[in-house]
């Protein structure tokens, strides 16, 4: 359901183009790793991955099962809550471990928090949490990188500003575009595993963004 809502949704804020690399494939059971800028762009990435066919779960912050209805479709639809710090913290991987095992597609945002800027500019993805290394190490599975870019567009820095952006969303339309790369080729050690997530991700973020003409992209 999010990702068929995500597929409606996203056309009326913006304007979403899809490429992706020669060999690119999401097969079940991967594991699909995004940068993360802006609030607007898990709805980017699953309406992209929507159009593809893929309709993963999501890891992501365990509070979003508290907002009403949106938590109970979460639940319902087998998205995995992630709790950062205490007893709780494992079981994020445990789901996504099982939710591979079933050959369910899995997204990660491996960065783990959205930057602190308030301007819409793109920027190189952040350095990467072990989540996604030892979530790979855990089950073998395949990393399908994908970038995004635009999604700052709709909503980025203060919390006046992201609803006076996704309000007039509609009248803009700014461009979004989402790449995806080509699988990763496994790593026995884990900063390589996680270094070479980030590299790949950052790549396929450069694409979409050069996409979009984003000049500040490449200051990063």
């Amino acid at each position: 359901m999010l990702s068929h809502f995500a597929d409606v949704l996203v056309p009326a804020v913006g304007r979403l183009t899809v490429t992706a690399d020669a060999g690119a494939e999401l097969a079940p059971g991967s594991v699909i790793v995004a940068n993360h800028t802006s609030l607007a762009d898990p709805a980017v990435v699953l309406a992209a991955l929507h159009r593809l066919g893929a309709r993963p779960v999501v890891m992501a912050a365990a509070g979003l099962w508290r907002v009403p209805v949106l938590g109970r479709a979460l639940a319902l639809e087998g998205h995995i809550p992630v709790h950062r710090g205490g007893r709780r913290a494992a079981d994020a991987l445990d789901g996504a471990a099982e939710a591979l095992s079933r050959g369910r597609l899995v997204l990660i945002y491996a960065e783990g928090r959205l930057p602190h800027r308030t301007d819409a500019a793109e920027a190189a993805p952040e350095a990467f949490r072990s989540g996604l290394s030892r979530l790979v190490r855990r089950t073998g599975a395949p990393v399908v990188p994908v970038g995004q870019a635009g999604a700052r567009r709709i909503t980025s820095g203060s919390a006046v500003k992201q609803l006076a952006g996704l309000l007039t969303a509609p009248l803009r339309r700014p461009g979004l575009h989402v790449h995806i790369g080509a699988p990763l080729m496994p790593a026995a050690d884990g900063a390589v595993r996680t270094e070479r997530a980030r590299a790949a991700v950052t790549a396929a973020w450069r694409t979409a963004a050069a996409q979009l003409e984003e000049p500040a992209a490449f200051a990063a």
